[in-house]
């Protein structure tokens, strides 16, 4: 098998998901590489249905390595909906990694996606409104939110003061909407950054550990490549 990225060619929904959990069999890692909550993989084993937006469908198979990549953006309170729902199933997690340098989605991602969609009127683009564009922009704008820095309570409380402070100045001055109290969003993210502790390396090494091993990897994509900002029908993308 070697490594093998599954791709959309078109707008999503493809059937990634299908080709992705039969690929799943015979890999000894699958790697979410890109992508947020706005993806969702449904996949079925022993007559249970699986909906899956961020752990990788590997984690139904108990000797799969699976990796939530960098490339990725992760709403923590999805994430561990999903960790809750497997494990209420019978589903083990204690294979699945999540990359120190992945991006994480606040509120006021949703609230500025949201309100933005709302206020292009008839010009809609068709954002799911889950924050995943605004949490990439900030990305690029560089004040985006790291699982590193959710992992330390000291950076998350300095890095969330400036950043909510001026994104409430968006919230309030551009889509007339109430701000966020910066206390109450840092202590719930110091929670979700509790639950997810126990998952989180540096991914990148292992990744190139099992390459370097010649293990079979999957890389699971998501969306398609004409939603793709340089190669899709921009700006519908």
């Amino acid at each position: 098998m070697a490594n093998v990225i599954v791709i959309g060619a078109q707008w999503g929904d493809e059937g990634k998901g299908k080709i992705t959990d039969l690929l799943s069999k015979s890999a000894d890692v699958v790697v979410r590489y890109q992508g947020g909550v706005n993806a969702g993989h449904t996949v079925v084993v022993q007559g249970q249905t699986f909906k899956l937006h961020l752990i990788p469908s590997g984690i139904l198979y108990h000797d799969t390595q699976c990796i939530i990549g960098s490339g990725t953006v992760i709403d923590p309170a999805v994430l561990i909906a999903e960790l809750d729902q497997l494990k209420n199933l019978g589903i083990s997690t204690q294979n699945l990694l999540i990359s120190e340098t992945a991006h994480v989605t606040m509120p006021y991602h949703r609230l500025i996606d949201q309100a933005s969609e709302e206020r292009r009127g008839t010009h809609k683009i068709g954002t799911t409104g889950r924050g995943i564009g605004p949490t990439y922009a900030d990305k690029s704008e560089r004040i985006g939110i790291r699982v590193l820095d959710l992992m330390d309570g000291e950076v998350l409380r300095k890095q969330l003061h400036w950043t909510i402070n001026y994104k409430n100045v968006i919230l309030e001055k551009l889509y007339n909407l109430a701000p966020l109290d910066p206390t109450t969003v840092i202590e719930q993210y110091l929670e979700y950054a509790e639950r997810l502790r126990p998952y989180v390396v540096d991914c990148s090494l292992k990744i190139y550990d099992a390459i370097q091993q010649r293990r079979n990897i999957l890389f699971e994509g998501a969306q398609g490549t004409l939603l793709d900002l340089d190669h899709g029908t921009y700006p519908y993308v």
